[in-house]
């Protein structure tokens, strides 16, 4: 699994598991439980192009970015 940092939101890094550009795992350390949890249960087993569609752009308060939104930041790095 690679660990990636996350910038400006309460989850402090994403881990990764990929097979190829499939999502096999993603592992939120840190943030709103239930919401990370939920991410994770409904991005495994889709693309990284997919993922990304979806959740770019998501913001959540005024921080202008979200757990979301990093993650898709991140696998945009990995692709």
């Amino acid at each position: 699994m690679k660990i990636l940092k996350t910038k400006g939101v309460c989850a402090k890094e994403i881990g990764v598991e990929l097979n190829g550009n499939i999502i096999e795992k993603i592992e939120f350390f840190g943030g709103c439980d239930g919401n990370t949890v939920a991410i994770e249960k409904l991005v495994e087993g889709m693309s990284i192009e997919e993922v990304i569609k979806r959740l770019e752009g998501i913001g959540c308060s005024s921080r202008g970015t979200s757990c979301p939104d990093q993650l898709a930041k991140l696998l945009r790095e990995l692709i």
